[in-house]
């Protein structure tokens, strides 16, 4: 069940220099995104992501950027918050999960060998120890890395995050619409230009997945947030960088409900949640999915090295007094 679950991560090589990131000045944390109507999805790409429809959003307030290991911390620190990897999964809630995917630790991912033959099921390992500190292992660190994303977060993580903060996740439509910034039925978050195509504009894999990553964009792994320019509405990384949970359940047709708990035809009777956004992962040849319509099934029990999330808040209506 675990290893059919798409993309985790791989190890971070050298970064650049932390000045071509962005300084994000505190009263820019978050920006109230306008209401308005657009086109949900598009028929262009992937089959989940059809049909295109135009759907109506009210306006909210939305994080400039994915929440950072330094935010992250000061959240367990005031709360004594132990994430679900830092625990594992009781055998009394999911008896289900095989004891040795029970314990605490998370998924991984592990480069194949040029030169050896790869599959999906090949590429992930479950790694004790792997938690929102130590995202590949006991051996790993996020030492001077307050500004990356916090990842190796279940959604229950998040949302616990997010209530303590007086926020909640956004909806998959909330999210597409913001990432969008205006620019209605664009490929991208900034038009139809590639992600690589001049100065890149998001930090996603070049070269041959899993093989080759050409670190064009200056990373290997994930990055700092606010790195490449924001979108018309003033977020940051909402392509790329990595995936981030959303409140609503995936199903793979958008014209059907599959409920609250969802559904996911590569995991039949496994809660799922949708993810949007991509991640550093993402590559021409195999994860094309960093567009604001792509959208991806998880589990909501497990956390990888290549997921986050960022949070919303609801905004009076321009009716409310």
């Amino acid at each position: 069940m675990f290893l059919v679950l798409a993309i985790a991560l791989t190890g971070c090589g050298e970064s650049p220099e932390p000045s071509i990131c962005q300084t994000i000045a505190s009263e820019k944390l978050s920006v109230n995104i306008p209401g308005g109507s657009f086109q949900f999805g598009d028929n262009r790409y992937y089959s989940d992501e059809r049909p295109v429809n135009t759907t109506q959003v009210e306006r909210f307030n939305m994080d400039t950027t994915e929440v950072t290991n330094a935010q992250f911390r000061r959240f367990v620190e005031a709360t004594g918050y132990l994430t679900a990897a830092e625990k594992g999964l009781s055998a009394e809630e999911f008896p289900e999960i095989p004891a040795e995917f029970r314990a605490p630790g998370s998924m991984v991912f592990v480069a194949p060998d040029p030169d050896q033959p790869s599959s999906l099921a090949s590429w992930w390992q479950f790694v004790p120890g792997a938690n929102w500190r130590h995202p590949l292992g006991p051996g790993s660190s996020i030492d001077n890395k307050d500004d990356f994303p916090v990842v190796q977060v279940i959604h229950a993580d998040a949302l616990a995050y997010a209530n303590w903060a007086g926020r909640r996740l956004p909806t998959e439509i909330e999210w597409e619409y913001a990432s969008r910034g205006g620019l209605d039925g664009a490929s991208y978050s900034w038009g139809e230009e590639a992600p690589h195509v001049g100065k890149s504009k998001a930090n996603t894999w070049q070269g041959h997945f899993p093989y080759t990553n050409m670190r064009e964009d200056g990373f290997v792994g994930s990055a700092p947030v606010a790195c490449y320019a924001a979108n018309a509405y003033g977020l940051f990384d909402m392509t790329g960088n990595v995936w981030e949970w959303t409140d609503t359940p995936y199903g793979p047709d958008r014209k059907r409900d599959y409920g609250v708990l969802g559904y996911d035809p590569q995991q039949p009777g496994i809660e799922v949640k949708t993810l949007k956004g991509g991640s550093f992962l993402c590559s021409d040849n195999y994860c094309q999915r960093f567009r604001p319509a792509a959208r991806q099934a998880q589990d909501v029990t497990l956390a990888s090295s290549h997921i986050g999330f960022r949070t919303a808040k609801d905004l009076p209506t321009k009716n409310d007094n």
